[in-house]
């Protein structure tokens, strides 16, 4: 029988994402699979985890797509983003939680490029004056990936909806970059 590498990757995304500390043994078992097939297709938990992190960049390039960034307001586009996103972040929040993805010199060029994308929209609205010039726009880039991250735990954890996800960190983002008249 032959394994599905994503079924066994999204198995683990989600156990993972619930339980970070999972063990190899916990992995196999959530994706239905004994850990001699898991070892096969992934020689430890480093391999597991780089593996989930492309995953995740591609989920992340996919969410930036659908959200038409480019299109209207600044502040429209980080609306249709943090709704485009939130069905992987889950997956991110453990991603960005995973010390190992950001040590050393081995960090994926993927994330660079998402840090450039949602940058680049960060910026297009203090250019529009949307946005505040006081908080620069890779501040806002981590501030929102840190919210998405938060969200996403509180949602598992049941003390938030998930249907308020995209509300609570889109308003609570903008609310503070917002620029606002001066009195």
């Amino acid at each position: 029988m032959a394994v599905d590498r994503d079924h066994v990757l999204r198995s683990a995304a989600a156990l993972l994402t619930r339980k970070s500390t999972a063990t190899m043994d916990e992995v196999a078992k959530a994706a239905g699979i004994s850990r001699a097939t898991l070892h096969r297709h992934f020689a430890g938990r480093d391999a597991l985890v780089r593996a989930l992190e492309v995953l995740g960049i591609e989920e992340c390039e996919a969410a930036l797509d659908a959200a038409r960034l480019d299109e209207g307001s600044a502040t429209d586009a980080v609306r249709r983003l943090v709704r485009e996103i939130q069905p992987a972040a889950g997956l991110l929040a453990f991603l960005y939680g995973e010390n190992q993805l950001w040590e050393g010199e081995g960090q994926n060029e993927g994330w660079l490029r998402i840090d450039t994308r949602i940058t680049a929209v960060f910026l297009r609205g203090r250019h529009s004056g949307e946005f505040r010039v006081d908080l620069p726009p890779a501040w806002l880039t981590e501030a929102l990936y840190g919210l998405i991250a938060s969200c996403a735990w509180a949602v598992l954890d049941g003390r938030v909806a998930a249907r308020d996800f995209p509300i609570m960190i889109a308003e609570l983002l903008l609310g503070g970059a917002l620029r606002r008249e001066e009195p």
